[in-house]
């Protein structure tokens, strides 16, 4: 009895005078458990709680339109050398692209408190720090051979031979140093640490690089440019002068971000991006699943990843016959044409098939049907100017003799681009099509698929699109019109003139690199309409 009454005093009063609630509610979470058994239970957020977050309190205008390319810019962050050590050490420590708060002026425009971190994938892997480099698998699951060291006597980037790839648009052979942040890609955001405040209406803006074999990313601006051109949704961009912490750079690329705003501006849906980590692979109904393969942009609370479910589990499992019928129901077949025959007419080899999954699905909640939006033009311009329509694009930097497959003829035909009359050149031996480069593993070891692209990229929408007769015709009408609109009628030439009329606008630039740039890109274009005027897809013959 005694040792009873010690026992009971041990216990707390207040738990003791209240045991019966106590009582109650052990009694409910044991009911609990046999109900919903162990899994876990994660939290949503509600569509009021998802409003209140996103609720607009300050919209900078600023002093002149930030992507009017017809006049200067000006973008100036500055932030302690302790954030951005600790932010360093946090991305070597683990790939974490933490935020630092910083101070920014756009256009003579303090802006304080914005969130700044390092901005890409395949771009970063790139990166060293201390002398220590952060060598990263490109998202997907492969790395570049040899590092990024030249093969066979040949550059892997910088200013290309001949008529391949003309720019290095952040892949092997590039470099970026921590010690020189005034040239790294980052990724702004107004609201970080201020939130609801905008900047001309938009959350984010995106810096590009200017240490990745192209100072001025005209390859990335022009692809832009020729999206916008094309009449699909495509991202504002413009130069301007950068400085970090007072150090500066050559003018900058500032591109639009897909947030929000610029999903408010597409209509009435919601805007989701892919993800390098992520596959289009069905997993089931539990959204939490595919958090690694898609992020929701807009309207987070209301809506959902439903509607992408849908249709990643239905592309898997239709029949040939059943994509064929029901495709059109799902998503602007005409729209998607476009855009597979505009990444193939800038031989973009990193597209929604490529290793970083570059690509937003806009669906529009009034027809239920989505749209493919292009995103992340880096590595445009950067293969074989000679691929012809049916050809498969594979990644520059590989060398530009890579064997092409005539569709016409069921031949492939070796390429010789590079060489000039009266010069030889000694090229790279290449794989046969849709097998990687001799040292490049692909993901999961496996091989390259049929219209997926070089080293197993594929892509199970653009793979049953392109299969499909009715679809490639669709395909070969579409390239025949942007060829004319784009190529044929020299628009890409006079976008390229504007782009580097409005470079030389800034502060810092670089008269010479950008008219040595313009001219590699001017005879790329000049290769690829020749081609292409003769490619029986074109002329119907």
């Amino acid at each position: 009895m005694a040792q009873t009454k010690r026992l009971k005093h041990r216990v707390p009063v207040r738990l003791r005078q209240n045991w019966r609630l106590v009582a109650l509610c052990a009694a409910f979470l044991a009911a609990c458990w046999g109900v919903f058994g162990s899994g876990t239970i994660r939290p949503y957020v509600t569509t009021a709680q998802a409003a209140e977050a996103r609720t607009v309190t300050t919209n900078l205008t600023g002093t002149k339109d930030l992507f009017d390319a017809s006049t200067a810019h000006e973008v100036k962050l500055t932030f302690t050398d302790e954030a951005y050590q600790d932010m360093l050490s946090e991305y070597f420590k683990d790939g974490e692209k933490k935020y630092l708060e910083a101070d920014l002026t756009i256009d003579g425009t303090r802006v304080p408190s914005v969130g700044v971190r390092l901005k890409g994938n395949s771009t970063l892997g790139q990166l060293t720090w201390k002398g220590q480099s952060k060598r990263r698998a490109v998202p997907g699951g492969f790395q570049p051979p040899g590092n990024g060291q030249p093969q066979n006597g040949q550059p892997q980037n910088g200013r290309p031979q001949g008529e391949g790839g003309p720019l290095g648009g952040g892949m092997p052979g590039a470099s970026l140093k921590a010690e020189e942040p005034e040239k790294l890609p980052w990724l702004i955001s107004f609201d970080e640490f201020v939130a609801g405040r905008r900047y001309q209406g938009r959350t984010q803006v995106a810096v590009r690089p200017a240490a990745m074999g192209s100072t001025t990313m005209l390859n990335e601006a022009l692809g832009i440019a020729l999206v916008g051109a094309s009449g699909e949704p495509t991202q504002r961009s413009a130069y301007s002068s950068f400085t970090v912490n007072g150090r500066a750079s050559a003018p900058r690329l500032v591109v639009e971000y897909l947030d929000e705003g610029y999903a408010a501006e597409l209509g009435d849906g919601v805007l989701y991006k892919s993800l390098a980590t992520g596959s289009f692979t069905y997993k089931g109904e539990d959204q939490t699943e595919y958090t690694g393969d898609f992020k929701q942009i807009n309207k987070v609370g209301g809506k959902d990843l439903q509607p992408v479910i849908d249709l990643v589990r239905w592309t898997g499992e239709a029949s040939d016959a059943e994509f064929a019928e029901g495709l059109a129901d799902r998503l602007d077949v005409t729209s998607f044409a476009r855009y597979l025959a505009l990444q193939h007419i800038m031989v973009n080899f990193d597209d929604m098939a490529g290793p970083g999954k570059n690509y937003y699905l806009w669906y529009d909640t009034a027809t239920r049907k989505f749209k493919v939006i292009t995103w992340d033009l880096n590595l445009a311009f950067n293969g074989d100017a000679k691929s012809g329509v049916h050809d498969t694009i594979g990644m520059g930097g590989f060398g530009p003799g890579r064997p092409q497959q005539n569709q016409q003829q069921g031949q492939t035909q070796p390429q010789t681009q590079g060489q000039t009359q009266g010069q030889t050149q000694t090229l790279p031996v290449q794989p046969r099509q849709g097998q990687p480069p001799q040292g490049l593993t692909p993901p999961g070891g496996g091989q390259g698929r049929p219209g997926g692209g070089m080293m197993g990229m594929s892509h199970p929408l653009k793979e049953k699109f392109l299969k499909n007769a009715t679809f490639k015709k669709m395909y070969e009408g579409q390239y025949r019109a942007l060829y004319t609109k784009l190529l044929g009628s020299g628009a890409a030439s006079g976008l390229l003139d504007d782009l580097v009329a409005a470079y030389k606008l800034n502060d810092g630039a670089d008269t010479a690199e950008v008219d040595a740039e313009a001219e590699t890109l001017r005879t790329f274009l000049r290769t690829r309409t020749e081609t292409l005027r003769s490619d029986r897809a074109i002329t119907g013959a």
